[in-house]
């Protein structure tokens, strides 16, 4: 399960199929320095977006595989 403490390094590396959904919030930014030591949230609020919709999608992307 995808978490807010995680990055997007490791979300990338662990949840292949959540890239799309990163993707479409804009989070395609994997060469980012944050995206190695950057948690999900951070991101998040630094690209103003809902967390929690964030999370929805990325663990149901997951969830489909």
């Amino acid at each position: 399960m995808i978490h807010k403490d995680l990055t997007l390094e490791e979300i990338a590396r662990q949840y292949p199929a959540a890239l799309e959904v990163l993707k479409r919030f804009g989070l395609d930014c994997l060469d980012c320095q944050l995206a190695a030591i950057g948690s999900l949230e951070h991101c998040a609020e630094f690209h103003e977006l809902d967390i929690e919709q964030l999370l929805r999608e990325l663990n149901a992307a997951v969830a489909k595989g």
